[in-house]
């Protein structure tokens, strides 16, 4: 993101409060950033372990095409190298680190728990760290319960996860269950990163364009285009930034059938309605009512008919039902 603290500050704030509390109190304090994708969780997330440059950094996520048992502290294990001072036995260690080689005996989920939290708290070793968890939807249970158990733990440490709602996760429940764990902690931050506001995105673009400020009208025109969401201002400001107003005009232009379909939706008709008054499925509907915004960057349905109102295209659907 060009302004990556641009509508987080006071978030970033709040974190930097919490990492001062572990500091001076010596226990864990969990803060959870929740967010839809490209909201700029994983930056919040880097920019307040940067502030608070703690002598340990202890950081993991899930492996995106194969996830194992304690993906999160197989990771953990992975950076920080052999550590032959941990007070576990070795084939268990060799569990918590999936090595390919494991043995075969088997310790109990508990067992393998209280273990891992003591792997933990050794690497920690007393000293105010963070522990910094990235797309916790995506662990694997071991590893939300891992999670969720270390918010209790007698560790001076900042619980510093990242996660999209529940509903996203690979295992809803779980991850509801870790979520309401932590934000149960005594002292836990819970912070929520929506979209950008018009106003933001204006300062964004202050920002990359310095002293050639754009319009009011360009602002406006990025903002309905990306919905505020960051990761796709990014994108969209990735390419040529001197014809960006162009790139704009381009990215509404529709095709013959999405101009029908939004001047149907400009006529306040429902899927089924539409496929019907055009003659075609209600899921190829669906698909064109995706697509219509994407390219016009609205939000709902009713924006995207607002949009069609304010240019007449409402009588596309007019002239072709009769």
């Amino acid at each position: 993101m060009p302004v990556p603290m641009v509508g987080r500050a006071a978030a970033l704030d709040e974190l930097r409060h919490a990492w001062e509390r572990v500091r001076g109190g010596g226990r864990c304090v969990p803060a959870v950033v929740t967010g839809l994708p490209g909201t700029g969780k994983s930056t919040l997330a880097a920019a307040a372990a940067q502030v608070a440059a703690a002598e340990v950094v202890l950081s993991g996520s899930a492996r995106l095409h194969s996830p194992a048992p304690y993906d999160w502290l197989a990771a953990v294990l992975a950076a920080t190298g052999p550590r032959p001072d941990l007070p576990v036995p070795p084939d268990a260690l060799a569990w918590l680190a999936q090595d390919p080689d494991v043995p075969r005996e088997r310790y109990t989920p508990d067992a393998l728990l209280r273990l891992a939290v003591t792997t933990v708290r050794t690497l920690v070793g007393g000293r105010p760290a963070v522990l910094l968890v990235d797309d916790l939807h995506a662990l694997d249970p071991a590893s939300l319960s891992l999670i969720a158990e270390l918010a209790g733990a007698d560790v001076p440490a900042l619980l510093l996860v990242t996660s999209r709602p529940p509903d996203a996760a690979v295992n809803p429940a779980l991850t509801v269950r870790a979520l309401e764990r932590l934000a149960g902690a005594p002292g836990a931050v819970r912070r929520h990163l929506g979209p950008l506001t018009a106003g933001q995105v204006a300062q964004v673009l202050d920002h990359v364009y310095g002293d050639s400020r754009p319009s009011r009208a360009l602002a406006e025109a990025v903002w309905r285009r990306t919905g505020g969401n960051p990761y796709r201002i990014t994108e969209l400001l990735a390419g040529d930034r001197d014809d960006l107003a162009g790139q704009l005009r381009e990215a509404v232009e529709l095709t013959a059938r999405e101009r029908e379909v939004l001047g149907c939706l400009a006529e306040g008709m429902a899927n089924k309605q539409i496929a019907g008054a055009l003659g075609i499925s209600v899921r190829t509907v669906t698909v064109h009512v995706s697509n219509l915004l994407r390219k016009t960057g609205a939000v709902s349905r009713t924006e995207a008919a607002l949009w069609a109102v304010q240019r007449d295209l409402g009588a596309d659907v007019r002239t072709r039902t009769g």
